[in-house]
């Protein structure tokens, strides 16, 4: 059984003290593909160190995450430009709209994360989009983007069964992981009525563990949890649900 694992941060702090043994973990759990995601110019080096330990395993995007669009914004955009013209990468992200933490820089938010689907679009690569209390927002930006070589993943989704079927109205699927366990999460409530082709798996460690560990730091071995989930909800073996959403990954990131 091979289970992908579309969103990951194997390079947080979070790990430092045991990142081996846990990508182990996850390997032995049948987690054999780890997708990075960017979040600024200061974590592009810890990437590319785990990239160089784990060259077979793990694929790396690369982006401004919303919550690190300050004042510097553009400054940071011109790292993406130059890291995206000088090697491959396979997705632009984490992109997009976070209105939790602060609608300061919505603005700069928003020329950012459509800054970025273009560069996207100029490389044919998928997008990986953070949406936090900004769908509005988001989809506004997408409606304007919005083409045949619009494609990524719309990752984390939390939103209502008619937001998802606007985000794969973009060409996005939805990235599921932790939140399906919850109790008050909802998406579990109407995930039978999106076709699992739309679906790709996350575990977006160290966040959002799944239960039973909710609350917990998350890791990729916990992905098995929300598969498990899945198959409960589409009355498939985890296998089924292992081998359809890793399909579904190697389509958006053309492995």
């Amino acid at each position: 059984m091979i289970i992908t694992d579309t969103h990951t941060h194997l390079y947080s702090k979070d790990f430092d003290e045991d990142r081996s043994e846990m990508i182990q973990r996850a390997i032995d759990a049948g987690v054999s593909r780890f997708f990075i995601p960017a979040i600024d110019s200061t974590f592009t080096q810890a990437m590319y160190d785990l990239e160089k330990a784990y060259p077979s395993t793990i694929f790396l995007m690369m982006g401004l995450h919303p919550t690190h669009v300050k004042d510097n914004y553009l400054e940071e955009l011109q790292h993406v430009e130059e890291e995206l013209s000088k090697r491959n990468f396979y997705a632009v992200g984490e992109i997009g709209i976070d209105l939790f933490w602060d609608k300061t820089h919505l603005q700069e938010q928003r020329k950012a994360f459509q800054r970025q689907i273009q560069l996207a679009k100029q490389y044919k690569l998928p997008i990986v989009i953070h949406c936090r209390d900004a769908f509005d927002e988001v989809f506004e930006v997408l409606e304007e983007e919005k083409s045949a070589d619009l494609f990524g993943i719309f990752h984390c989704f939390s939103g209502t069964y008619e937001q998802a079927l606007q985000a794969i109205s973009y060409g996005m699927k939805l990235g599921i992981g932790g939140v399906v366990t919850f109790k008050n999460g909802k998406i579990d409530q109407f995930l039978h009525q999106i076709d699992l082709k739309h679906i790709v798996l996350e575990t977006d460690s160290p966040y959002l563990a799944p239960v039973p560990f909710r609350g917990k730091r998350n890791e990729s071995s916990y992905l098995v949890n929300v598969a498990a989930k899945l198959a409960t909800i589409y009355n498939l073996s985890l296998e089924e649900i292992a081998r359809i959403t890793t399909e579904n990954s190697k389509a958006i990131f053309r492995i």
